[in-house]
């Protein structure tokens, strides 16, 4: 008995037929089924996977490495917030009108009080810079096109301004542009101190950012300047307060038939209406011409409000009071006693009105 069990465990299963599976449809389908699940296991996995990358590319992203393949809309709107906070702290509001990735680094226009600027950002987002000038090619460029590379650029300090007896100081700026009222509220407290110690004029950008008004208000300040003097500053004082340059006429008390005079003359001479109503001859088809001195921007290579310039030199100076004394203090051969005079290191605000700011940046319309 038990040798006959050892033999049948020995041999079990080698003589025996094999058994017929009883129902072949519901195997099939357990194998459909089997790779069925197999076959959502490897999408799940990829699905997974994909949004894991994605994941980690923000992460690594909103930390600060840059990664090439992201949207620089995210970069270009911290330089917007950055300049919101930093350079225009409340007396404008900069917006991204859009931004393009070119030449390994993203370029923005960046929108201010209607001028929409370029503005290009490294793909990490830690630089920012205004003007890109090409590497390749020869550099030849006309008067205008000097003037564009000059662009939003605060010239710089010259390594010796020279001395006369009567320094020259000029302006260049357009009557809208919040940073040109800034350096013109700075100046104007110099300019009444020193008075007839210096030969002061403010002088207007080759051409405007800010529509008609602009235009007619500077061709009122060209005139003004140029027969009734004597009342520049205070009408300038007035304007300054919060632009409204028909009230002020009035409150100074300018010769009314005089100034249209002048403004019909020198209208034509420059061709100021004719140069605005001719959109082809606009700089860059964009901003219309304004010519009244326009020989003095091609000499000084002006091209952005403001630009200050001491007996013929470019100057890059703060634009509080006390820091356009000493600058223009320093072209004198013997300083008068009114350069003693000690003003408060306030920054006035940009734009209308005489508030101060603690920021003193040397940003420019242009």
């Amino acid at each position: 008995m038990d040798e006959e069990k050892k033999y049948n465990d020995e041999n079990e299963g080698e003589d025996a037929p094999e058994e017929e599976p009883e129902n072949n449809e519901e195997d099939e389908s357990h194998d459909d089924s089997r790779k069925e699940n197999k076959s959502s296991k490897i999408n799940g996995w990829k699905i997974s996977t994909f949004v894991l990358v994605i994941l980690l590319a923000v992460s690594i992203f909103a930390g600060g490495v840059g990664l090439n393949f992201v949207s620089g809309n995210a970069v270009a709107e911290n330089a917007v917030l950055f300049i919101n906070e930093n350079l225009l702290q409340g007396q404008s509001i900069a917006t991204l009108d859009s931004v393009e990735s070119e030449n390994g680094v993203y370029k923005a226009l960046i929108n201010v009080a209607g001028q929409s600027t370029p503005v290009y950002i490294t793909k990490d987002g830690n630089l920012m810079f205004l003007q890109a000038i090409p590497l390749t090619g020869e550099l030849s460029l006309d008067n205008n096109q000097q003037n564009n590379q000059n662009d939003n650029q605060e010239p710089l300090p010259p390594a010796d301004v020279p001395k006369s007896d009567k320094p020259v100081v000029e302006a260049f700026i357009m009557s809208h542009c919040p940073f040109g009222t800034q350096i013109e509220k700075g100046l104007l407290p110099v300019a009444k101190l020193l008075g007839d110690n210096i030969d002061f004029d403010i002088k207007f950008v080759y051409y405007v950012m800010h529509g008609d008004t602009e235009v007619y208000e500077q061709l009122n300040q060209y005139c003004i300047q140029e027969e009734q003097n004597d009342k520049y500053l205070d009408y300038l004082e007035c304007f300054l307060t919060d632009g409204d340059g028909e009230r002020c006429l009035a409150e100074v008390g300018i010769d009314m038939t005089a100034l249209e005079a002048c403004t019909a003359a020198a209208d034509e001479e420059f061709s100021i209406t004719a140069n605005f109503e001719d959109q082809a001859s606009w700089l860059s088809g964009r901003y219309p011409l304004f010519n009244t001195h326009k020989e003095d921007n091609e000499k000084y290579g002006v091209g952005g409000s403001p630009t200050l310039v001491i007996n013929g030199e470019k100057v890059s100076a703060a634009r509080d009071s006390a820091s356009l004394l000493d600058a223009v203090c320093g072209a004198f051969n013997e300083a008068p006693e009114e350069c003693n005079t000690e003003f408060e290191s306030e920054t006035p605000s940009t734009g209308f009105g005489w508030d101060t700011t603690s920021s003193n940046n040397l940003a420019t319309c242009g």
